[in-house]
């Protein structure tokens, strides 16, 4: 039994959750742990009579409801949400975006490329100019840049994968070690006296987070700790029947997420009269979204949930929006790209928007959905109050395996905007690359660049000026693709990603100039490296632009790991090479680049390279041993 939701319950340590999913449209929206006085039942609009915010009045009720939804998704592997990552080379949230940068200005010393300016994100290695944070090889290292050595190494107990900093502290995403079953880690260091302050651990896996200020929204997606057959020595009928067997059997406790604080307490993250669903549907996986104040505590007390399923996270100063399009992601072999795979049906999108202007928890403020699967969080723009999405629906003609009832793929961009508290659509333009699928997106104020691929590379232009009616203004086509767009300066837009030939097949890392101040892009000069791969094109973070210098410096390496970085000045002209830097072993890949310290530094897994910045003559190698 479940009653209508008047409010949300204080949380305490508690979290406060939310159960969106399926078409979602939420129309209310309020602050999650607010209990200064009762605001009665949220206003009503007309959702058709199908969707309405209901909470769970007891865990009876919570249980017989989640068993209800395990069932109708159970097969022989598992939940069919949970198995559809299962073996897909999923890349980690952090490595899976492309295109943004950082804000340019005169420094010093290089910032992480980001999305959107306002909200930072975290990665492999982070510096304010005066130290280098490294987790590169799993382990966090503070670098003093003045005396090029390592200053600290601070004991996890994990395998750290990022970082954001906010003076001298840190907050480190990692995997704890010896875990049961799939759990992430949050530990809140003291960089000043190297020493981790404390640690949480929950269930489930990091998607991705942001930091406005001082404060970073970690989302987690965790699953129920079940323990399913698999069609191993028996038939799919039977693994299965015993699947459903073991939902049947489940209790509350195997379906709510659990957190464990050191020092402190362990318990559920989220309890069952703080656990609410739309009336129409249930979801069985819990998207959690933890807030750390970096110069604070490490607590789960803003802590709220979604039970929905989602993998993509975008961020502004403002606003934090979590997407789901029910479509895992493959990594390409060819060039190591992230791109999705085939869904399983028609493709739809949930996109559920927070607001996060405030310290606290965040703010509920609206759902939509639109058709179609995205490329990553780069495929998400908030702009003027509205939010722009790209996204590709059918099937693409290229190696994405086919489907005989599937309509050939194109893509589109659809505008949404807030009315009566939900993401109605307002505009949209489609299609774009038939038979292809986008590779790239980016969009700069009332424009937006789309880049699709097959066998050429159409860039597309879109005029976004009147949100009612965008146009594709000019579109340019050459062989290969961009997979990640970054703005040079005005009315230049750099493309990184793959050269190819006529047929489609990939030659090597291709740079690209072009100059999109008419209403058509055009490519003044490229860059092109036979035989090679840059992270770059799967991950935005391992590119960096020193504008100071009008310098980009690249990750690169070919089939055999072998490579180091390239760097290029770029003029609106010209894309001129500089030099290159090696490793210290030269089978070793350049994870990522760092100017601090009037140097260059390159990180890989063994080790940190400085290098001169005129001379590019080596300054030390700090081992990682």
């Amino acid at each position: 039994m479940s009653t209508d939701l008047r409010r949300w319950p204080s949380i305490g340590t508690a979290t406060a959750a939310l159960a969106l999913a399926g078409a979602l449209v939420i129309a209310t929206a309020w602050h999650i742990g607010d209990t200064d006085g009762d605001p009665g039942p949220p206003p009503p609009v007309d959702l058709g009579g199908k969707v309405r915010l209901v909470l769970f009045d007891s865990c009876d009720a919570a249980l017989a409801d989640l068993k209800r939804a395990g069932l109708a998704k159970v097969g022989p592997w598992g939940l069919e949400d949970s198995a559809r990552y299962r073996g897909l080379g999923l890349p980690a949230a952090a490595e899976d975006s492309a295109a943004g940068s950082a804000p340019e200005q005169q420094k010093g010393y290089s910032g992480t490329t980001v999305h959107e300016a306002a909200a930072d994100e975290p990665d492999m290695v982070k510096t304010d100019g005066e130290r280098i944070v490294s987790v590169v090889d799993g382990k966090l290292r503070v670098v003093d840049v003045h005396d090029r050595s390592v200053a600290a190494v601070v004991p996890l107990a994990g395998h750290a994968s990022s970082v954001l900093l906010d003076g001298d502290r840190a907050l480190v995403m990692f995997t704890p070690e010896h875990a049961e079953s799939e759990r992430s880690g949050l530990a809140l260091v003291d960089l000043a006296a190297a020493k981790v302050l404390r640690t949480l651990t929950v269930d489930g896996g990091h998607l991705d987070a942001r930091m406005v200020g001082s404060v970073a929204r970690v989302v987690v997606r965790s699953s129920p700790r079940l323990e399913f057959t698999y069609p191993q020595g028996m038939s799919e009928e039977k693994a299965k029947a015993r699947n459903r067997e073991v939902i049947e059997r489940s209790t509350i406790d195997d379906w709510l997420p659990r957190y464990t604080l050191s020092p402190g307490g362990s318990g559920r993250l989220v309890d069952c009269d703080a656990l609410s669903r739309p009336a129409a549907y249930v979801g069985t996986s819990l998207l959690s979204v933890l807030t750390v104040d970096l110069r604070a505590d490490l607590t789960t007390a803003d802590t709220i949930a979604i039970a929905a399923d989602g993998d993509t996270v975008y961020g502004t100063g403002t606003s934090l929006y979590v997407a789901d399009d029910r479509t895992p992601r493959s990594v390409a072999w060819a060039s190591e790209v992230a791109r999705p795979m085939a869904p399983p049906g028609p493709a739809k999108t949930e996109v559920h928007q927070f607001d996060v202007a405030d310290a606290g928890a965040p703010v509920y403020l609206a759902s939509g959905t639109v058709d179609g699967w995205l490329l990553n969080q780069y495929s998400l723009s908030e702009h003027d109050g509205r939010l722009r999405v790209a996204t590709t629906t059918g099937m693409t003609g290229g190696w994405l395996p086919a489907r005989e009832d599937a309509p050939p793929s194109e893509s589109a961009v659809t505008v949404l905007e807030r009315k009566d508290r939900t993401l109605t659509q307002v505009g949209q333009v489609g299609g774009l690359g038939k038979t292809e699928q986008i590779h790239s997106v980016r969009f700069l104020g009332d424009k937006a660049y789309v880049v699709t691929f097959r066998r050429t590379d159409p860039l597309y232009t879109i005029d976004l000026s009147d949100p009612a009616a965008p146009r594709v203004t000019g579109e340019l086509k050459i062989t290969g693709f961009s997979a990640y767009l970054h703005p040079i300066g005005e009315g230049r837009l750099l493309g990184v990603g793959q050269e190819a030939t006529n047929d489609g097949r990939t030659t090597g890392t291709q740079v690209s100039l072009f100059d999109i101040t008419g209403p058509a892009p055009t490519r003044v000069d490229q860059f092109h490296q036979p035989d090679s791969y840059s992270p770059v094109e799967h991950d935005p973070h391992a590119f960096l632009h020193f504008p100071e210098r009008d310098l980009v410096v690249l990750p690169i390496s070919d089939h055999t790991g072998k490579g180091g970085a390239v760097l290029l000045r770029i003029t609106p002209d010209a894309i001129a090479e500089v030099g290159r830097v090696g490793n210290r072993d030269d089978h070793q890949m350049t994870n990522r680049a760092v100017i601090a310290g009037g140097a260059l530094w390159t990180f890989g897994y063994g080790g940190a390279l400085a290098f001169d910045l005129d001379s590019l003559d080596r300054l030390a190698w700090l081992p990682f041993g």
